[in-house]
């Protein structure tokens, strides 16, 4: 089962907000795939994941060079860049395998990348840009737990307003 949904956000803030509140509904074992360009706010949204899932460093920064991070928070948070690997044996190499079974939560960057070997059960963000701050965020959940959260996300969108 496949769920979309689809929300616009109008700052940095309200992108980092939107991932907040995504963090809090997350669980350990959780995958979350982001996909978009460079300066789609693919950064800026897993640091509201960070927030909302109570990780307490100021600053999570993009893991380009170091390929994963690692947060420790109300669960711990892998943040894995895939932007400068080029093959998916450097993608193995780096224990990905092993991040997605974790206790933990886990979001990836650049996940097209890693796609033929991702589970199938995940939640897949697409972040795109199209201009004046504006970001236009997809989500696509597959699996009953990802289905589960995007209801979580679409439940506080209609109290907002």
């Amino acid at each position: 089962m496949s769920t979309d949904y689809i929300i616009i956000t109008n700052t940095p803030e309200e992108t980092k907000d939107l991932g907040e509140r995504l963090g809090r509904l997350l669980k350990d074992g959780d995958i979350v795939c982001l996909y978009g360009e460079l300066g789609a706010g693919k950064t800026t949204f897993v640091q509201g994941i960070a927030k909302g899932l109570d990780i307490k460093e100021g600053f999570v920064a993009s893991p380009t060079f170091v390929i994963v991070n690692e947060y420790k928070g109300r669960l711990p948070l892998y943040h894995i860049d895939l932007y400068r690997l080029n093959s998916l044996s450097e993608i193995e190499d780096i224990g990905i395998l092993e991040y997605l079974k974790g206790k933990a939560v886990t979001v990836i960057e650049w996940a097209e990348k890693a796609e033929e070997i991702l589970p199938e059960e995940r939640l897949t963000i697409y972040l795109e840009n199209p201009g004046g701050g504006k970001r236009k965020i997809s989500f696509k959940g597959k699996g009953n737990r990802f289905t589960e959260i995007l209801n979580g996300l679409k439940e506080h969108a209609e109290h907002k307003h």
